[in-house]
């Protein structure tokens, strides 16, 4: 198979590697990449663009959102795991 940054969405780690720099300029237009590894070519990662990172950290609050709302103190530590209790 024979990649280019420019049509592609996923790569594999030794795709990424040689193009690493062409793969940023993608993320920075607001592209989304995937990182296959292996002759499988699992799905091992994504480079995302940050805002897009940042906009999917929200958790939504459900069947409550516009009508409630929390604070959350500084210094206050919780991963979604713990939270949402998995």
């Amino acid at each position: 198979m024979n990649y280019t940054v420019f049509n592609v969405h996923q790569l594999t780690v030794g795709q990424f590697k040689s193009k690493f720099s062409q793969v940023l300029e993608k993320v920075l237009q607001g592209e989304s990449i995937g990182i296959t590894f292996g002759k499988s070519k699992k799905k091992v990662a994504a480079i995302v663009p940050y805002n897009k990172y940042i906009a999917d950290k929200r958790i939504k609050l459900g069947i409550l959102e516009g009508k409630a709302s929390f604070k959350i103190k500084k210094g206050f530590s919780m991963t979604e795991e713990e939270f949402l209790g998995l």
